[in-house]
């Protein structure tokens, strides 16, 4: 499974990045997570408000910041 945590490092962000590695470690799924922080990069992805979550290409959250048990029930599907 690839997690893209997509923000510019705001404390937003960071907390976004926190909770899906939490959420990871919790659950024990086989994952990657990688921050992206590149504003081009950002928009590639059709997405224009930070934080925002991407789970194996498909959007699952913009501008906000995700609580773990729904992040937990992305990665279970």
């Amino acid at each position: 499974m690839e997690i893209k945590v997509l923000g510019p490092g705001c404390p937003k962000c960071q907390q976004t990045e926190k909770n899906v590695k939490e959420a990871i470690a919790e659950t024990g799924v086989d994952a990657q997570v990688e921050k992206v922080t590149d504003t081009m990069k950002i928009a590639k992805y059709g997405v224009f408000m930070t934080p925002s979550v991407i789970i194996d290409g498909d959007v699952k959250c913009v501008g906000k910041v995700p609580k773990k048990d729904e992040i937990k029930a992305w990665i279970a599907d």
